[in-house]
């Protein structure tokens, strides 16, 4: 299915931390020059040129909100104002593994392009058949959005794990650019692929400052906004929140309960287990004026990811001036950053210790101080961060390089 237009996206989109940052890993306010995406001087926005944009076909499925398809409806809207009129092409599938019929589906996609035509393959769609894509990238002018390394979700079979990650080695090994979504990510992906660094580039996801979130009563009302899935590990905030039920607490987890229906099904007998089902509630997708009632209301942030290459969500928060307590991995840290005077607004924990996440809740609701210093380092950081249109530029950038080395491969 091919959709050329270009309409609105559906909101889905401290310092005490455990898990500092430190000397040997680059703040996350610095990003590397030899990975920035390359300055977009040439582009001339009176003069569109055109990109065709392979994305899911769930991409604006609002009861399945995603990080990934947030930003990529998000970038359809902004490219414009880069040069860069966008076509997209949506690809039903049950990708990264479709069926026959899919795959059919996504090669006559392609097949239809003209000869160097520049083309932008969201990761998921491209990276698990290198059959299909390989052979397109000797003749069309090819870069991959990677959201996700497919190997790193969680919970996978290894040999399927194994075979995912082959796969993706052979896509953007082929492809002239890959694009990754944090400064960890590109890391991560030229050394486990064995990619040309000059070939690997950074777009970070932007945020839209938004209003200061009220809250409630400035500690008690806790959110986590991601996918109910195994990476996301909302099983060991549950753990972690069973740990102090003596704290007055409410935590609402707002996320998409359809991907994976055992897991949802596990964590609503463990929160039966621990009785906090008058405390925590699943509440499903929310988008709009819900979600954004949802992070007014809300105190502190909470995600529990396994893997992330940086994280949407907790942008999302500080954009509204909420402290976040999140897992040391990945692009996580970039994410929560720090304010322009240094300051941290969140706290970092290793994703596999409900214990140092009841601890650092115990220090929440028992230190003033502390909340104190990480709200101040929130609204800090709302200040400072980047909006959407850095993103758009360092991506149009890339684009504009396309055309010209169509052929040199990552």
């Amino acid at each position: 299915m091919t959709d050329t237009t270009l309409d609105q996206p559906l909101p889905d989109t401290a310092s005490r931390p455990a898990g500092p940052l430190t000397a040997d890993r680059p703040s996350p306010g610095q990003v590397s020059a030899r990975h920035r995406a390359p300055a977009p001087a040439d582009i001339v926005p009176m003069s569109l040129r055109t990109v065709h944009f392979v994305m899911p076909g769930g991409v604006d499925d609002a009861t399945a909100p995603s990080g990934g398809n947030a930003y990529d409806r998000r970038i359809c809207l902004d490219l414009p104002g880069f040069g860069w009129q966008v076509h997209r092409h949506l690809v039903a599938g049950s990708w990264p593994r479709p069926t026959a019929p899919e795959r059919t589906e996504l090669a006559r996609t392609l097949r239809e392009l003209p000869d160097g035509t520049v083309v932008l393959l969201d990761g998921l769609v491209a990276c698990g058949v290198p059959e299909i894509v390989v052979p397109e990238a000797e003749r069309l002018c090819l870069a991959v959005l990677v959201h996700l390394p497919l190997g790193d979700e969680t919970g996978l079979d290894p040999r399927a794990a194994a075979e995912l990650d082959a796969k993706e080695r052979a896509v953007l090994r082929a492809v002239s650019a890959v694009v990754a979504t944090s400064d960890w990510a590109v890391r991560r992906l030229v050394s486990h692929h064995g990619l040309a660094p000059e070939r690997v580039h950074v777009a970070a996801p932007g945020a839209d400052i938004a209003p200061l979130a009220p809250g409630t009563d400035g500690v008690s009302r806790l959110l986590c906004v991601a996918a109910v899935t195994p990476r996301k590990g909302q099983h060991r905030l549950i753990e972690a929140l069973a740990g102090v039920t003596d704290l007055p607490w409410t935590c609402v987890c707002v996320g998409g309960l359809g991907q994976d229906p055992e897991y949802v099904a596990r964590l609503r007998v463990l929160i039966a287990r621990h009785g906090l089902g008058d405390r925590l509630q699943l509440a499903g997708p929310r988008s709009g004026a819900e979600l954004d009632a949802s992070y007014a209301a809300a105190d502190l942030m909470v995600l529990t990811s396994y893997a992330e290459t940086y994280g949407m969500a907790v942008t999302e928060a500080l954009a509204r001036g909420i402290p976040v307590l999140a897992t040391d991995v990945g692009g996580l840290p970039e994410a929560v950053g720090r304010a322009p005077d240094g300051g941290v607004p969140g706290i970092l924990v290793p994703p596999e210790d409900p214990a140092a996440l009841a601890a650092e809740l115990r220090g929440w609701f028992g230190e003033a101080d502390v909340r104190r210093r990480l709200k101040a380092a929130a609204r800090g950081r709302r200040a400072a961060l980047d909006g959407w249109a850095t993103t758009a530029r360092s991506l149009a950038g890339v684009l504009g390089r396309l055309r010209h080395e169509p052929r040199r491969a990552a």
